[in-house]
C-alpha cells in the first residue's frame, strides 16, 4: 500500500514523502495512528492544503518534546523486583513498567513511547530509549534492583556480582572470626588446665620430701 506520511517514522521517511508499505502495518500502526494516509489523489490534495497547519503542528510539539527531553534524558528510575540470587528476575520489567516509574517520578511518559529491543530481565543499570516526538528521542536508565538500599549501591557502580561476592567475603570472614573465637576459647581452656596441673603439682611436692 502506498501512503503519505504525516510526521516523520523512523526508517521509513519524512513528513509528506509517498512511501509502499506493507498493507498490516498501515493497517494496524500507521493509519490508526494518524501518521500517515493513503495515498491517494484526493488526500494528497488534502495533505498539501494542511501542509503549513500540519509543519506547525509537528514544530509546537517537537519544541515541547525537546523541552521535556532536557529534562528527562540521562534521568535514572528505579524498579523493584524479586530476583534469584544469581541476578535473574521472576518475569520481566516492561515498557508499561519503564513509563510507570519515569510517571511516579513526575515526568509524563506513555509506554508506547518506550522503546525496548526486548523484555529485561536481569538486575542492574540498563539504558533505555524514549521516543517523545518523531524527531526527539532521549536515553534513561532504568535502576532494576531486589530493594530500594541494592539501587542506591547499583546507582553507585556496584554490580549484583559485586554485591554477591562482597555479601560472601563478609559470610567467610565471620566465619573465620568464629573460629579464631574458639581457638581462643579452646587455649584458654588448656592454659586453665596447665594451671591446674602446677597448683597440684606444687602442693604435693612437700608431701615426697
Amino acid at each position: 500500500m502506498q501512503v503519505i506520511l504525516l510526521e516523520r517514522v523512523a526508517k521509513l521517511g519524512q513528513m509528506g514523502e509517498v512511501v509502499s508499505v506493507k498493507d498490516g502495518y498501515a493497517r494496524n500502526f500507521l493509519l490508526p495512528q494518524g501518521k500517515a494516509m493513503r495515498a491517494n489523489d484526493a488526500n494528497i490534495a488534502r495533505f498539501e492544503a494542511e501542509k503549513a497547519q500540519l509543519e506547525a503542528r509537528n514544530l509546537e510539539t517537537k519544541k515541547e518534546a525537546e523541552a521535556l527531553g532536557a529534562k528527562l534524558d540521562g534521568q535514572q528510575f528505579v524498579v523493584i523486583r524479586s530476583a534469584s540470587d544469581a541476578g535473574a528476575l521472576y518475569g520481566s520489567v516492561t515498557t508499561r513498567d519503564v513509563a510507570d516509574a519515569a510517571t511516579a517520578d513526575g515526568f509524563t511518559v506513555d509506554r508506547k513511547q518506550v522503546a525496548l529491543t526486548g523484555p529485561i530481565k536481569d538486575l542492574g543499570l540498563h539504558d533505555v530509549t524514549v521516543t517523545l516526538h518523531p524527531e526527539v528521542d532521549v536515553t534513561i536508565q532504568v535502576n532494576v534492583a531486589r530493594s530500594t538500599e541494592e539501587a542506591e549501591l547499583q546507582a553507585s557502580g556496584k554490580s549484583i556480582q559485586d554485591l554477591a561476592a562482597e555479601q560472601e567475603a563478609a559470610a567467610e570472614f565471620e566465619i573465620a572470626e568464629l573460629f579464631d573465637d574458639i581457638g581462643s576459647a579452646a587455649d584458654d581452656d588448656d592454659n586453665l588446665v596447665d594451671t591446674i596441673e602446677d597448683r597440684a603439682d606444687r602442693e604435693e611436692a612437700p608431701r615426697e620430701g
